[in-house]
Parts: structure tokens; C-alpha cells; sequence
């Protein structure tokens, strides 16, 4: 109840900080005082989106070491296929276990003990220099309390999003994490009043999407692409939702496309459209995610990172976050922001409409934003322009290697030179 009453004031304190811009630290540590034989590093991802960043991360230690003229790391931890590719030893694939939902993660509570079990061995036995998790506060912040009783910094890639969900957290993860990554703009300023030791590296994704040619909607793009999410649970929960509020625009002609990055869960997609009342009007198209959205005029989307590849490509979008019934109640009243799609947070105001609801949810305003959005130029323009703020804001690419070389940092200070 006390967190409840007291959602209105940390929204305001947020919204406040939503127009502070960041100084990006890019200082590469001084290799005369990093020890000449290989450093010891302790990465960590739990699920397949932070292990992305994960294993680029490991790559970037590499090189940076070699950069500076040091031994190559000896980088082992916990993760799954990616981190065993980017040739981190692994101890335990928490990856492979990943869970979503309270039933699902009640029943591997006791491959999570285990795991910080191993964790515990792990730093008593081999004295990692840094241990660098990635993302998944839920498990890493237990992992950084018996890394530091065992004398080892942690420095998180990733700062956790307490500023939006659960701020009674950050006086324990001050306690247990050396220095946080932060990755948006506005967390420095907010981590700062919390007693926790921030660096701010930048956003990793577009590390990812430095290679992508940003596009814009032309004259003849058309397609209204329809982005559900990239879980199981997700896209039941919203894609026949979806397929129903673009029914209007595609009874005057629009052109609806379901798009995924992976064919993993084509079947399913596909077997929701032919349940729709549509069915005979929509693609499924599945792969080569950023050729589909650089072909597109508008975008219909889950809120998520997804976001951030819709930002690139500049798309106006529509965006939903569905709750599960069970959820509708408490999640808004502890919700700390103002906005909850990242490109309105990167902005600090509105750009993109956005719905948070559950149930039948509010139909017909959906669908009058679909249609602006598709149709009306003078809102897409405006649109286009808060995205460039958005953009800019957000910062440029580089993420990944100055994550790395703030560990070396730590690495540096934890063998007692300069940090």
C-alpha cells in the first residue's frame, strides 16, 4: 500500500529527469596497470536476449585486451549456445532454462539453487577478477551479493529498470553491485540519488543495428506490419487482439503483414491469423526482420525492444501492452513512468500512441490510432520528428566496448591501480 500511495510522486521525480542528456564514457583503461597475465572474467546472462549482449560483450573483452597489449582474458560463467559460440566456458546454461511465468519458474527453483551453488564455488575456487552480468536482475543481483562476499566487483551490463517497476529495490543493489551499465538516458541522473555507482555506456542494441541502414516509410511503402512479440504466451495473448483492431483498415484496402525475426513460432502465428476474421487478407513473413520493416509504412506492436528496431527505421507505430487479468490491477498503480514504450520515455512526451490494459481492452481507440497513423500525413510527420528526438537522445552506437572497457576498469581498481 505504501509503494502504491507513493506512485504519483516518483512518476512526477521521473518524468523530471526524462530531459537529462548523458555524457558517454568512453575512457579505455591504462594497460601499465592491468596485471600481465590473462584477467579472470565471470560473464553471466540468464535468458536469449541479454545473452545476445552477453556474448558480443565477451568478444569486445577480447579484442579490447588486445588492443592494450594483455594476455587474452579467460572468460567462463553462465549462459547458453550464444556465449558458448563467442567461446566463454560455461558452467551452467540458465539460458536453456529460461522461464516465463510464476508456474513455470517455481518449478526450476531448484535448478536456480543450484546454480548459485555453483556460483559460490566459482568464485571461492577461482577468484574472478570482475564478475560482469548481463541484464536479469532476479538472478544477478543474488549472484553479486556472493560475488562480493567472496571479494570480487560486480559491474552490471544493463542497469535494471527500477526507475519504472520497483525502486524499494535499489538500496540492496546498491549494496551488492560495485558499478551499474546504464543504457537510457535519463537513469544516470536517477541512479545518482540512489547511492549506486553508475556508468553510462549507451543502448547495446545499436551495437546490432549499426550495420542496418536506417530507413524511413517512402512514398511507396504500404505494408501495415503487425509485431506481436517473440514469446509463446505473448503472441496468444495479443495477436488475435491485433488481427481484429487492423480488420477496419484492411476492409478499405491495407495491406497486413505479421512479421518475426525467427520462424520458431511461424505455426503458431500462422494458425491465429486462420482463426481471424481476416484470414485470407494477412501475410505471415518470418526472417530478414529489417528488410520487412524498411518495406513498411506503419507498425502495430507489443511494447518492447522491438521498439527500438521500429525507431531505427523510423515507423510510426501503435504500440500495446496487454496484461494478463491477474495483473491489471496492481501493475499501473506501481508503475513509476509516465510512459511505458521506450521511443515516448526517449522523448519525454507522447509519440507514439500507446494502450496499457487488459480484457477486451479499448478497442475503438486502437483502431481510430491505427488509422490515423496509416493514413493521415500531417500526424506522421510530427510523428517522424518526435522519433528523431527519440533518436537523438538515445546516443550512438558503441555500447558493447565501453561496457568492456568499464570492466577492465573495475579490473583495474580491484588489483589496486587506478579505476
Amino acid at each position: 500500500l505504501q509503494q502504491i500511495l507513493a506512485q504519483p510522486a516518483r512518476c512526477r521525480e521521473l518524468e523530471g529527469l526524462l530531459e537529462s542528456e548523458p555524457s558517454f564514457v568512453d575512457e579505455a583503461p591504462d594497460p601499465r596497470e592491468l596485471p600481465d597475465r590473462p584477467l579472470r572474467l565471470f560473464l553471466s546472462a540468464a535468458e536469449d536476449s541479454g545473452e545476445i549482449h552477453a556474448a558480443n560483450l565477451a568478444r569486445a573483452l577480447r579484442a579490447e585486451c588486445a588492443a592494450l597489449g594483455l594476455p587474452a582474458p579467460e572468460l567462463f560463467g553462465f549462459g547458453g549456445d550464444r556465449m558458448e559460440a563467442a567461446d566463454v566456458e560455461l558452467l551452467a546454461r540458465p539460458v536453456d532454462h529460461a522461464a516465463m511465468g510464476i508456474g513455470a519458474a517455481l518449478g526450476k527453483i531448484s535448478y536456480f539453487s543450484g546454480l548459485l551453488k555453483t556460483a559460490a564455488r566459482t568464485f571461492k575456487d577461482r577468484a574472478p577478477d570482475v564478475f560482469a552480468p548481463v541484464d536479469s536482475p532476479a538472478l544477478h543481483v543474488p549472484l553479486a551479493r556472493i560475488a562480493k562476499k567472496h571479494g570480487t566487483d560486480t559491474v552490471h551490463f544493463v542497469a535494471p529498470q527500477y526507475w519504472g517497476w520497483a525502486p524499494w529495490r535499489v538500496k540492496g543493489y546498491a549494496k551488492a553491485v560495485h558499478t551499474a551499465l546504464t543504457i537510457l538516458p535519463f537513469e544516470p541522473a536517477w541512479f545518482a540519488e540512489t547511492g549506486v555507482h553508475t556508468e553510462h555506456v549507451g543502448h547495446p542494441l545499436l551495437d546490432a543495428l549499426s550495420d542496418v541502414p536506417a530507413t524511413r516509410p517512402g512514398p511507396d511503402s504500404e505494408d501495415l506490419v503487425l509485431l506481436p512479440g517473440s514469446r509463446a504466451s505473448v503472441i496468444d495473448l495479443n495477436l488475435p487482439w491485433m488481427l481484429e483492431r487492423v480488420a477496419p483498415l484492411v476492409s478499405e484496402g491495407a495491406k497486413v503483414v505479421v512479421l518475426q525475426d525467427s520462424s520458431k513460432h511461424g505455426g503458431r502465428i500462422r494458425n491465429h491469423v486462420l482463426n481471424s476474421s481476416i484470414e485470407g487478407e494477412v501475410k505471415v513473413k518470418t526472417g530478414d526482420l529489417h528488410a520487412h520493416l524498411a518495406a513498411a509504412r506503419t507498425a502495430f506492436s507489443v511494447s518492447g525492444t522491438i521498439l527500438l528496431d521500429l525507431l531505427h527505421h523510423r515507423l510510426p507505430t501503435v504500440v500495446i501492452y496487454r496484461l494478463e487479468s491477474g495483473l491489471a490491477w496492481i501493475r499501473p498503480r506501481l508503475l513509476n513512468t509516465p510512459h511505458f514504450s521506450s521511443t515516448n520515455l526517449l522523448a519525454g512526451r507522447e509519440v507514439l500512441p500507446e494502450f496499457g490494459f487488459s480484457g477486451a481492452g479499448p478497442k475503438s481507440e486502437v483502431e481510430r490510432a491505427l488509422q490515423t497513423a496509416h493514413e493521415d500525413d500531417a500526424w506522421r510527420a510530427e510523428c517522424l520528428a518526435g522519433q528523431d528526438e527519440a533518436a537523438r537522445r538515445l546516443g550512438p552506437p558503441g555500447a558493447t566496448i565501453r561496457a568492456a572497457r568499464a570492466i577492465l576498469r573495475r579490473a583495474q581498481g580491484a588489483l589496486g591501480g587506478p579505476s
